[in-house]
């Protein structure tokens, strides 16, 4: 029974030394995070992030942003398709897939963006981008009406009434493809994302009809605030920052949406393949996600936001806005933009070219 004891007292020290020793090694250390980059290019919508949260990344992280616009959402696809570099893009939902398919899109890392868990579940897992693998949600809205109070009587009601003769000469219309497609389209009792021949000849009538009586241009906020502060437009279509800078200048302005449904849009953050900055594009994109970041750029900019944990944040006169927040009736009624098949993007852009040169013909959209 000695020896016994005795050996077993031997294993227990023995256990311990080699306990004691693993204890005395180092951990294995840790891959250092990557060396961020001195400067980041963001491409986005003229006036749509504030220049304070830019400010705000660039004194904790010490990256400079260079903020580049665009007008239109055609001319940022062109831009990108043409091998321009961007580190963060903000790019309409339809957009997402085939920009991915084309691999022009990288995959985001969400290890680097952990701020992701406060976007509302609405917002994740969407049709257009299943796992977020190329894409966060950053706001969103439904395209009305927008009209001087004080030149429109009676008020507008429907997306037909664009169309109504008193308001030729008086009329704003932005150049933007899937937008005016869809609401010529809306206008006429079709879907905004019909890919059918006959009916996206009918709205390329409807479109040059417009045409020719309105006021055309690419998407500008100082265009909107100058054509709504002036003389000569009473009604164009647009969003909740429009209709917001306008009454901070106490412009008669109503916002209406329209009897056969609004138009709802959605923005997102994602980052070009051909970025050489991927881990400092999802560092700011992670910094924006984060709950008082979202809150600031509602605050400032007027559009709503995905992240719901931002909300309290948020000042409650723009929470409680229903233009900037449209009541749930208004969302279910709005149809939302979805992507086009191969067949339907190449419908849709035959429709632009010849609505910008100004040509018709049935027959003539064959697939």
């Amino acid at each position: 029974m000695g020896a016994r004891l005795f050996r077993q007292l031997l294993c227990a020290a023995l256990i311990l030394v080699l306990l004691g020793a693993c204890g005395d090694a180092d951990p294995p250390a840790k891959p250092a995070p990557p060396t961020l980059a001195e400067q980041l290019i963001f491409y986005d919508w003229a006036e749509d992030m504030p220049q304070s949260v830019l400010d705000a990344f660039t004194a904790e992280y010490g990256v400079r942003v260079n903020y580049q616009t665009y007008e239109t959402t055609e001319e940022a696809l062109q831009n990108l398709r043409a091998g321009k570099v961007y580190d963060v893009l903000v790019i309409d939902n339809p957009y997402v897939p085939e920009l991915a398919q084309e691999g022009l899109l990288a995959e985001i890392d969400h290890r680097n963006i952990p701020n992701f868990k406060h976007i509302s579940a609405n917002f994740r897992e969407l049709v257009f981008d299943p796992g977020n693998r190329f894409s966060v949600t950053y706001n969103w809205g439904l395209t009305g009406l927008i009209m001087r109070a004080d030149r429109v009587s009676p008020p507008v009601t429907r997306w037909a009434d664009l169309w109504d003769p008193r308001f030729a000469g008086r009329l704003l219309v932005w150049e933007l493809q899937r937008g005016l497609i869809g609401i010529a389209l809306k206008s006429l009792g079709y879907s905004i994302n019909s890919e059918d021949p006959a009916e996206l000849e009918a709205a390329l009538e409807r479109m040059l009809a417009l045409k020719a009586v309105a006021r055309t241009s690419g998407y500008a906020p100082e265009v909107a605030d100058q054509a709504l502060a002036g003389d000569a437009v009473a009604l164009m279509y647009g969003w909740a920052g429009d209709v917001l800078r306008a009454r901070a200048r106490n412009l008669d302005i109503r916002y209406v949406l329209p009897a056969e449904g609004g138009i709802q849009w959605g923005d997102n953050f994602v980052i070009p393949a051909a970025s050489p900055r991927k881990h400092t594009a999802e560092v700011f994109i992670n910094f924006l996600l984060r709950p008082e970041i979202s809150a600031q750029i509602v605050n400032e900019q007027h559009y709503a936001t995905a992240n719901e944990t931002a909300y309290p944040l948020i000042n409650p006169e723009i929470l409680n806005d229903p233009v900037i927040f449209p009541p749930i009736g208004e969302i279910r009624r709005a149809e939302v933009y979805m992507p086009l098949s191969a067949e339907g993007q190449a419908l849709y852009q035959r429709i632009w070219e010849r609505y910008l040169a100004g040509e018709t013909g049935a027959g003539s959209t064959g697939r």
